[in-house]
């Protein structure tokens, strides 16, 4: 029994052993990753700030957009009473 109990401890020790050695290797895997990342992302910062000005609106262009939507809507609105007027579905 005690040479079973002894197997059993040293098997246990190297499983637990050999997932301490994972963690260790994936940990330094991405460390290595998050500084080649953090390294290119220096480098493009340039180029994604320029890209996320071209995505963004300003406020006056905000502004524009909401009053010729507006102005949509006040056209169709028109539209509908004349439709109305007529008899016809809007």
């Amino acid at each position: 029994m005690t040479q079973i109990a002894r197997r059993l401890t040293v098997l246990s020790a190297l499983i637990a052993g050999s997932l301490l050695l994972q963690g260790c290797l994936v940990g330094a895997v991405v460390g290595t990753a998050g500084a080649v990342v953090g390294g290119t992302a220096r480098a493009t910062g340039a180029v994604v700030g320029a890209g996320f000005d071209a995505v963004t609106t300003s406020d006056e262009e905000t502004r524009a957009k909401r009053e010729r939507e507006q102005r949509d809507y006040e056209r169709e609105q028109r539209r509908c009473e004349q439709r109305r007027a007529n008899g016809q579905r809007c």
